[in-house]
């Protein structure tokens, strides 16, 4: 494949879409991240949530309950391409190791240092779709 280079700049990283079967479970949970629903999209079905900070995700309401939560790229041995998961940075992971426990989600990974600028732990929401968290380590950029 001989690609040429993009003539136009990519300015910005705007949101992920995450698919989801339980509209009201889906919110719950989001919500309780810190997301709060910003537009809906009816003819899509689909939302926009922004946390206080700026970050943009959209949740899409056509999925199909899947059992045990199995997400296909990730808990299957052969390895689909694909997207695996959000990553999101937070100002203090511990406390919101602390906040995970206390509410029952469970950490599916770490916390544990990835590469030289960050440590990061692995959740899942209730489909099993897997986000990420990292804090930052003095020295690392965003």
């Amino acid at each position: 494949m001989n690609l040429q280079a993009n003539p136009a700049r990519i300015l910005a990283y705007d949101h992920v879409g995450i698919r989801v079967s339980d509209h009201a479970q889906a919110m719950a949970f989001y919500q309780a991240l810190g997301f709060q629903e910003s537009a809906r999209f009816t003819r899509y079905e689909a939302n926009e949530m922004l946390s206080p900070d700026g970050v943009r995700i959209n949740l899409i309401f056509n999925g199909t309950r899947v059992p045990d939560g199995h997400n296909v790229l990730l808990d299957a041995p052969v390895k689909l391409p694909g997207m695996t998961h959000p990553a999101f940075i937070v100002d203090d992971l511990q406390a919101f190791e602390v906040w995970l426990n206390q509410q029952g989600i469970t950490v599916t990974e770490g916390p544990h240092p990835i590469g030289p600028r960050r440590i990061a732990l692995f959740i899942r929401d209730p489909d099993g779709n897997v986000l990420e968290f990292n804090q930052l380590i003095d020295g690392g950029t965003k």
